[in-house]
């Protein structure tokens, strides 16, 4: 009967071997993950630099197409010798 104890004491301090390694992991996990949510990525940066220059580059085609409109063939108007409204690439 001492015998059949010694030999099933491993099985029984394996668990508790796993459940304090993830007891002194969870602080680090968590640490982990909240420095994950409050940084951006390179790839996220990325996105939202180009999805900001897309949004520009839109902004600044309506307006020279209004420019255009108004100017069309009457170069004389004030304003229309040359576009001097939003140019995306001055966009920071």
């Amino acid at each position: 009967m001492r015998t059949l104890a010694l030999l099933l004491l491993p099985l029984a301090a394996t668990g508790c071997v796993s459940t304090a390694a993830a007891i002194v992991k969870a602080p680090f996990q968590v640490a982990g993950k909240a420095v994950d949510w409050t940084t951006t990525s390179q790839s996220e940066a990325d996105r939202n630099y180009g999805k900001k220059m897309r949004q520009a580059e839109e902004r600044e085609g309506k307006e020279r197409r209004a420019w255009a409109r108004r100017c069309d063939g009457h170069p004389e108007r004030e304003g229309c010798d040359r576009y001097e409204g939003f140019v995306a690439s001055e966009v920071r």
